[in-house]
This record gives C-alpha cells, structure tokens and sequence, in this order.
C-alpha cells in the first residue's frame, strides 16, 4: 500500500510540474505577442488584407508577426507540441498537446483603435482547453485559467477570477460581436434570447468572454466560431465557475454556435430560448 501511495505521490508532482511548465509557456507566449501587436496598433499607416469571402475578414501584418512570435517561443521550448493559428494554419506534433494561437481575435477593432481585442492561447489535450490567456496587450490586462487557476493581473492589480452566480435572464447583461450574430435564423435566436436580458452589447470580440469571467458579464452568444477564436475563453471561464458550451449543451471547443455562461442556471435559461428556435 505504501508502494501504491508513493506512486500516486510521484505522478502528482510530475503533473503540478508539468501544469507549471505549460502556464510558463503560455505566458511566454503572450509575453512575445505584446510587442508584435502593439508595435502596430493605431498606426496611421497600418493597412489591412482582406481575406474574407462573404464579409470582411482583415488581416495585417501585427496578426503574422505575433503568431510567429508565439511559434517561435514554441519551437525552443515545445517542440514535440502540436500548433494551431489562425495566420498559419497547423503544425504536427508529437506530444499529445496542441497550443491553439489567436494573434489578435478582433482585427476589426484593432484596426479600428478600440482597446477591445485580445491574444488568444490555449494548450488543449484531445479532451479540449487545459489552461488559456486572453491577452489584452494595450490595457495590459491577462486573463488566465486553467490547473487551479483562475486570475486577472493588470492595471488595476492581481484579482481572483469569479463568474457571478445566482443572476436571472431577467436582470443579464448578454454580448455578442456582431448584432446579425450568424445567419438568419441563429440572429433570431440571440435576440430571443437577448429580448429577455436587462442589457445587450456588441462588439468586445474576445473581452466579453474575459468579462464574464471577471463577473461583470452574464452571457456571450456567438455564432460561426472556429477552434482557435474559443479555446482560450473555454478555459478561463471554465476555470472562473463558468459555463461553456454550444447551442445543443454539448462541447464547444471545435467552434460553431458558442454559449458561454457565468452560472448553470442562466445557461439553462439561455439554452432552452436557443434551442427553441435555432433547432426548430
């Protein structure tokens, strides 16, 4: 039985070790992101490619140049990892670990000049998110989530991250990047669902998912997300109490319609207004 006990002893401090090596890491990450975005962000002369079909989907130079910042953090310190970006698409690995990479989630806005996009990294087994950033590099704002933590560190200090509990539908403040949300009838179902919250917003990209878990947000709504946009988000509100999952209450980490909740009873809510009108 001894034997047993100290067995279980040694795998617990490899895994604490290994949970402190890849929060290293992810820090590192977005320690190397900060300069590339900022380097170019409210530049007079920044110009934007349009890589979009249907609608506008810019890309600039600052979104490539911090995902290669990241990558290269990534190919000295964790090489046998998998990569996922946004810009360059994915890279095979060897480990079991893939770090999911979003340069800046909000181009629009940070082409913009409003302070609300955000660097998106996560490292995620085949399971989904373990531990992820939201990185707001103009504020100096950092989520993190994940292994036994859940913090905000920033202008304002170091906090605690806690989603709020026991808030009604009724008295939500509810966000979503886009006010036609997705197509027609997934714009029908947030705004069902919004008619019936105190308060909506639109625009915050990735920092509505931080402001829910800072507890100063009930629900995001969103539609047409891939797997590098939410992984991160995943993972911090996760790790603050939170709730997220796709419109059918299942896992949401490969993207699609994304529901994230501050509580499971407001989910509830949320969830059956949902269903009730984008799955007939």
């Amino acid at each position: 039985m001894a034997g047993v006990a100290q067995m279980k002893d040694l795998a617990m401090t490899a895994d604490l070790s290994t949970h402190a090596e890849l929060m290293r890491v992810a820090h590192a990450l977005a320690d190397a992101a900060r300069p590339a975005t900022l380097a170019y962000f409210r530049a007079s002369e920044l110009e934007a490619e349009d890589k979009g079909v249907i609608a506008f989907d810019p890309v600039t130079i600052a979104d490539r140049n911090a995902e290669q910042a990241m990558r290269a953090v990534l190919a000295a310190e964790r090489p046998k990892d998998a990569i996922l970006g946004e810009e360059f698409g994915y890279h095979v690995g060897t480990s079991g670990l893939t770090w999911v990479l979003d340069p800046i989630d909000g181009t629009r806005g940070y082409i913009s000049g409003t302070p609300t996009w955000g660097v998106l990294i996560s490292v995620a087994d085949e399971s989904g998110p373990l531990f992820g950033i939201i990185d707001q590099p103009y504020i100096g704002e950092r989520f993190a989530g994940g292994f036994g933590v859940a913090e905000v560190t920033g202008p304002m200090g170091h906090a605690r991250l806690q989603c709020r509990t026991n808030r009604r539908l009724a008295d939500a403040t509810i966000m979503t990047t886009f006010p036609e949300v997705g197509d027609a009838l997934e714009g029908r179902a947030f705004h069902a669902v919004a008619g019936q919250a105190k308060l909506t917003r639109y625009g915050m990209d990735c920092y509505a998912y931080a402001l829910v878990a800072a507890g100063q947000v009930d629900l995001v709504i969103e539609a047409g997300l891939n797997a590098y946009d939410i992984q991160a988000p995943i993972a911090v509100i996760t790790a603050a109490g939170g709730i997220v999952t796709d419109w059918n209450g299942g896992p949401a980490h490969e993207g699609g319609r994304v529901l994230a909740a501050a509580n499971r009873d407001i989910h509830a809510e949320a969830l059956a207004i949902l269903q009730s009108i984008a799955n007939g």
